[in-house]
């Protein structure tokens, strides 16, 4: 299996109002695109040229917007980035600019 090109841990998932998990995992591997739980179950994967990830402007910084296989799910990564060395979620800038580096598509700044 090829090294993850992003990996975030200790991510929030949700869908609509219900909460999938508060401590889940996003992976991008082979130009595919994984929500996983904490124990590593998966919740939702597709190719990762068919997620459209966003932040939308009326939330937190820290709240990210992801659709796959025509599921919204709400992601709360981190509001800053953590420690070297240390494991946890990225910041939603990097998220949605590893989306938008592995499917291809320039990000917009």
């Amino acid at each position: 299996m090829a090294e993850p090109e992003f990996t975030a841990t200790g991510v929030r998932i949700g869908r609509r109002l219900r909460s999938l998990t508060r401590a889940g995992q996003i992976r991008i591997t082979d130009g595919r695109f994984e929500l996983l739980t904490s124990y590593g179950r998966e919740i939702d994967s597709a190719p990762v040229q068919t997620v459209r990830a966003g932040k939308p402007w009326f939330a937190a910084d820290d709240r990210a917007l992801a659709e796959l296989n025509g599921t919204r799910y709400r992601l709360t990564l981190a509001d800053h980035e953590p420690a070297p060395g240390k494991a946890g979620p990225p910041t939603v800038r990097r998220f949605i600019d590893a989306v938008r580096r592995a499917g291809g598509r320039r990000a917009r700044g």
